[in-house]
């Protein structure tokens, strides 16, 4: 089992920075791959950003060149920094942590861009 606590989510004019963290606990050892989802009202959840254990990144066209995703091994903490935020990034922001057999999900951060 591994547990998911993301923080970091808010309120912030267009334009705008934050930063998400995720600190997982439990059975870390068997992450193989970790990444951030959001989800806006009336949409489906979507993939924004993944790392694997081995560094690569992936990123969604929409957040490319604005975001980065990182992970800080030892602190067991995953983030997501988030530049240049848009109205349109507004969601509820999801860790999510794979060890090939299970998905663990974080309970959402709300990030809030207002224009």
């Amino acid at each position: 089992q591994v547990q998911l606590v993301e923080s970091g989510g808010g309120l912030v004019q267009a334009g705008g920075s934050l930063r998400l963290s995720c600190a997982a606990s439990g059975s870390i050892f068997s992450i193989n791959a970790m990444g951030w989802y959001r989800q806006a009202p009336g949409k489906q959840r979507e993939l924004v950003a993944a790392i694997t254990s081995g560094g690569s990144t992936n990123y969604a066209d929409s957040v490319k060149g604005r975001f980065t995703i990182s992970r800080d091994g030892p602190k067991n903490t995953l983030y997501l920094q988030m530049h240049s935020l848009k109205p349109e990034d507004t969601a509820v922001y999801y860790c999510n942590a794979g060890d090939g057999m299970y998905d663990y999900w974080g309970q959402g951060t709300q990030v809030t861009v207002s224009s």
